[in-house]
């Protein structure tokens, strides 16, 4: 049912680490610097049930607008099984984890009904005050391009 913390649809993004020795551990502290960095920093990790991960995890942040805890995420180490047909070396090991766009981003803005971010309810100031891209900055091959061009004066 569509709620203050639940939409019909919702945008998901996904995250792959592969390395030698990574464990449940280097996942949970990559986890919890990834949070950080947009701003959550009380979380809390549950066992569940993923059929491609064992460990398995559910990441929860508490709200403070909510007052409760609001699942953010989903993570695990890939099974061993689901890596063999990849040919990687040996020690290898595989974590994942996905999360929505709209729940990190209830956090980050203090939203507390996150249909305020989708159709007839979004606050158009909102948008204004706190755009998504900066346009008034130079990125990428654009920034690239600007510097060789000043490199060459």
């Amino acid at each position: 049912a569509v709620d203050a913390t639940h939409l019909a649809e919702f945008h998901q993004v996904e995250g792959v680490i592969a390395d030698k020795n990574m464990s449940l551990g280097s996942l949970i502290a990559f986890l919890d610097m990834f949070f950080k960095k947009m701003g959550m920093s009380n979380l809390r990790f549950k066992p569940t049930y993923n059929p491609y991960t064992e460990p398995s995890m559910e990441i929860f942040s508490y709200h403070e607008g909510l007052g409760r805890w609001l699942e953010i995420g989903n993570s695990g180490m890939f099974r061993p099984e689901m890596l063999r047909s990849l040919g990687l070396e040996e020690g290898v090991q595989v974590a994942g984890f996905g999360l929505s766009l709209e729940r990190p981003t209830m956090f980050k803005y203090s939203i507390n009904n996150i249909r305020e971010l989708v159709g007839h309810k979004v606050k158009l100031s909102d948008i204004a005050a706190n755009p998504a891209c900066r346009l008034d900055k130079k990125m990428g091959r654009e920034a690239e391009q600007q510097s060789a061009a000043v490199n060459k004066i």
